[in-house]
This record gives C-alpha cells, structure tokens and sequence, in this order.
C-alpha cells in the first residue's frame, strides 16, 4: 500500500510536471491503485509548483513587477506548459467544427493553427497578468488554493465525463468514490489551513470545472485530456480574477 502511495504520488508529479522523477523498470504504473493514487495526489502537485514560484518572488521582490513576471512564468514552466498546449488543441478543434471538419482528427493532429497560438498567447498573458496582480498585492495563499482547487475541480470531472481516450477511462476507472472523498477531504484541509475563503473558492471553483467542460464538449463532441487541460487553464485564470475583484473578502 505504501509502496502504490508512493508510487502515485511521483507519478504525478512526473506527468503533470517537469521535475525529475526516477522509476524502477520494475515500477508497473499501469495497476489501477497507482493510476488512483496519481490523480489524488493531483492536488498536492498544484501546491508544490505554486510554492515553488511564490518562493522565488520573494526572492526577487525588490524587482517588483519584473520579479512577478519571473515568478508566474516559473509556475507555468514547472508544468512544461502542459496544460496552455491544450489550449492550442481545443482551440484549434472548436473552429475546425465550425467549418464542418472533424474536431478529433484535428486534435490529434502534430501540428497547430494559427488561431491555436493565438488563444495561447492570449492565456499566457492573462494568466501571467493576473499572477503579477496576486503576487503583487500579497494573495500569495489564495493563490496556492486556486492551484490546489483548479485539479481538484479535474479530478472531479474524471468521475463525471466519459472521455474519448483510453488512458483517460483507464484513469476514471481507477478512480473510486472513496478516492474521489479521500482527496476532497485532504485538500479541503490543506486549503483551509491557507486560508478561510477556500471554501467559497472551492463552491465556485467546481460548478466553473463543469461549464468549462460542457462548454467545449458541446462544441467538439467530446471530452479528453486536452478539453480538461484548457479547463484547468480556464478554472485558474476565472479564479484569480474573481480573487482580483475581492470575491474571497
């Protein structure tokens, strides 16, 4: 059980992150406990990466708004990116419908369009703005919340989507109610000891998750790993401006 723990949890960080983790050739991530326990510990990830960044700000905080920028790129960085690429994806899925061609081929597809690179551009600078602005004015455990709540709010669209990719319904199978309770419980808990808004955060962050997902379902037809990257993307950036304009005072 110990060893499935620990095993999860640097399954997830390697997946959904770019730090370094080591494995065995012996290590057999594809049983159903570690696949459960990659995504409990999904959470645990956000906060590493958000600590990370909000670290280096205060090493550089006599740079001002120079060392934000810094700072809020790390966050991106540390996660390879991983979830603005889906950006580009769905991006690019969505208006390959509207001109009658096939969403999933078009997600699957190497090579990216212009209108992609586009909305990414357009989150990375909205996402590295308002990072700057909570940086900047100190809501600097609001921020680790948001990070902890936008894969929460994933782990939880795991149990309600059925997905068009074979490792996503691998991952959704592993995935027991008892899991889905257990790391409610551990983030709630971990976000209170932040900060007492994490509740209201949280109340907002899932029903967002929701309409993200079905939102874009409803547009290409599907839902997989990239419509719940640009989800994530979406959840993060709704949060911190919701944040900005004192929904958590």
């Amino acid at each position: 059980m110990l060893k499935n723990i620990y095993l999860g949890i640097k399954f997830s960080f390697s997946y959904f992150s770019i730090l370094p983790m080591p494995f065995k050739n012996s290590d057999d991530l594809s049983q159903k406990n570690i696949l459960a326990m990659m995504l409990l510990f999904f959470p645990l990830v956000g906060l590493v990466l958000g600590l990370g960044a909000t670290l280096l700000y205060s090493f550089l905080e006599s740079l001002s708004w120079l060392g934000a920028i810094i700072s809020a790129l790390l966050y991106m960085v540390l996660y390879g990116f991983l979830h603005t690429e889906a950006i580009i994806d769905v991006a690019d899925a969505i208006y390959a419908s509207h001109s009658g061609k096939d969403a999933y081929s078009i997600i699957k597809e190497p090579t990216v369009g212009a209108m992609g690179v586009l909305f990414a551009i357009a989150v990375v600078l909205l996402k590295v703005s308002t990072i700057v602005y909570l940086f900047m004015h100190g809501f600097f455990l609001e921020f680790l919340s948001i990070l902890m709540l936008s894969r929460l709010s994933l782990v939880f669209l795991f149990k309600v989507h059925t997905f068009r990719s074979s490792f996503a319904n691998t991952l959704k199978d592993s995935l027991t109610n008892y899991h889905l309770l257990f790391t409610f419980i551990v983030t709630a808990t971990i976000g209170l000891f932040l900060t007492s808004s994490f509740i209201l955060l949280l109340f907002i962050a899932l029903p967002l998750a929701l309409f993200i997902s079905y939102a874009i379902k409803s547009k290409i037809g599907f839902v997989n790993g990239d419509v719940l990257g640009a989800t994530l993307e979406g959840v993060e950036i709704l949060l911190f401006i919701l944040v900005v304009k004192g929904v958590t005072l």
